[in-house]
């Protein structure tokens, strides 16, 4: 696989790009996209992936990451020793939700063993409504797959203690 590509916002010329943790209270979610603007693409076959830290509050764009090499979406593999999804796996690392129109089932457990809970979509959206939706999710009753993402990634509220002090 072609080296992988980042781009990230910097505040200032002193501070380097280094891969910053998700913010208090976020959740780190990666969008497979061919354009940077929708949701439109498989994992497997997706040039690019934008990622973002969303809170109840909003989102905040935190690095768009590129492959130079992608699947051509046939469900064929060049050859045994061609690894394009731990690539992908490695890149998003630190994600909590990667939403996708598709992924096998091979790259989703890889996906899953990342600890990067995986959301396919029955059709393309655009970024910010998909933003917008789970940041509903987020400010809302949050459902128990999602609950449990939250609770590992250290950003929804723990399990209630039923013992009485």
């Amino acid at each position: 696989m072609a080296a992988v590509r980042r781009l990230q916002l910097v505040n200032t010329e002193d501070e380097a790009p280094t891969r910053r943790p998700p913010a208090p209270g976020a959740v780190r979610v990666a969008i497979a996209t061919r354009d940077m603007r929708g949701l439109n693409a498989h994992f497997g076959s997706a040039p690019k992936f934008a990622i973002y830290d969303v809170t109840r509050e909003g989102w905040d764009f935190v690095e768009a990451v590129a492959f130079g090499d992608t699947s051509d979406e046939t469900g064929s593999h060049k050859t045994d020793g061609d690894d394009r999804i731990g690539p992908k796996v490695e890149a998003l690392e630190g994600c909590h939700l990667l939403f996708c129109l598709a992924i096998g089932g091979p790259a989703a457990a890889k996906v899953v063993s990342a600890h990067i809970h995986p959301i396919k979509t029955p059709q393309a959206a655009p970024i910010p409504e998909v933003l917008e939706r789970t940041r509903a999710m987020l400010s809302g009753s949050p459902p128990p797959w999602l609950r449990k993402v939250l609770m590992s990634a250290g950003v929804g509220p723990m399990k209630p203690d039923f013992e009485e002090d």
